[in-house]
């Protein structure tokens, strides 16, 4: 079976709750709608994600050019993040998701046409029937856009001598899955950003309870060595393996007794931080993940949610 049609499913089957329930002119999979025009809905989202940039390579067959629009609305609503929580939620009532977290990020070119988005306040959107007297909407103004970005560190674009670039910042489970994601401007740091990728964990469950967001242990390289996050990690009570760098060892050593004592390490378990490696590798086997061609920095990120889902999926 496809993943297109497992996408299918996931939406109309498998969770029927899953089914967007979206106002106005946004695309609703309705029951009384045909199967096979229902998948070109989704293969206008999700087929053309696959040849790089579905805007400029949208297969014909594919109707209106407003169901290719849906992908930017869903992006903006949270549906594809509403989808991708509802399957791990289904896995970890089954009890497969391993909870042993790895963290790390990978930088994204970008591609020239990413730049240039306006920065100017989304416009609200129109109203109709409105009578005279009413304010018209600029027709070249975006509607439906989640309020700030603009500018290209708004846009999370950040420069380097290649042009361009966009960082994920991520966690994966043990079987090199998704959890969560953050984008930066591509000259950021990571380890700044270590507390916000753990913060944003949460599965819910299928029953009654708070959705989990604290792991079992965590895994991350000496980028995310900090006593700030080692602190993090020592409140929430989560158990972690990271390693120490050389300078942090020597001036630790230099203080003596108020040095405090040495951090430990598990080289044993440290050896699974790969699982985050592969799923990052699992992502840029999606081309419109590994070059990024929105402007906006929300529709790619749901353009990465939705390489996620598919990622969950295929698991």
């Amino acid at each position: 079976m496809s993943t297109t049609v497992k996408v299918l499913l996931a939406i109309r089957c498998v969770h029927r709750p899953l089914n967007p329930q979206v106002k106005g002119r946004h695309m609703r999979l309705r029951d009384d709608q045909d199967p096979q025009s229902q998948l070109r809905h989704t293969h206008g989202d999700f087929g053309g994600f696959r040849v790089s940039h579905y805007m400029t390579h949208k297969p014909p067959e594919t109707g209106k050019i407003m169901t290719a629009h849906s992908h930017r609305r869903w992006s903006a609503d949270g549906t594809w993040a509403m989808l991708l929580s509802r399957v791990q939620a289904a896995e970890d009532a089954e009890d497969r998701i391993d909870w042993d977290i790895s963290v790390d990020s990978t930088t994204v070119r970008a591609h020239q046409h990413a730049a240039g988005a306006r920065t100017a306040p989304p416009a609200p959107p129109p109203q109709k029937g409105a009578g005279r007297g009413t304010k018209r909407v600029d027709p070249g103004a975006e509607t439906g856009r989640p309020a700030g970005g603009g500018g290209p560190l708004g846009e999370c674009l950040g420069r380097s001598r290649g042009g361009f670039t966009t960082k994920i910042h991520l966690a994966a489970d043990g079987r090199c899955r998704p959890l969560t994601f953050v984008l930066t401007p591509g000259h950021y740091g990571d380890g700044p950003r270590f507390e916000r990728v753990l913060s944003q964990i949460s599965v819910p469950r299928s029953g009654v309870g708070r959705p989990r967001s604290r792991p079992d242990h965590v895994l991350a390289d000496k980028a995310y060595t900090s006593r700030k996050n080692r602190r993090y990690l020592r409140r929430r009570g989560i158990r972690h393996t990271i390693p120490e760098r050389l300078d942090q060892q020597r001036h630790r050593r230099n203080r003596g007794s108020r040095g405090g004592r040495p951090t430990g390490f598990d080289s044993e378990r440290y050896k699974k931080r790969n699982t985050v490696e592969r799923a990052i590798n699992r992502l840029k086997g999606f081309r419109a993940v590994a070059t990024r061609y929105e402007k906006r920095a929300y529709i790619y990120l749901g353009t990465i949610t939705l390489a996620a889902l598919a990622i969950w999926l295929r698991t």
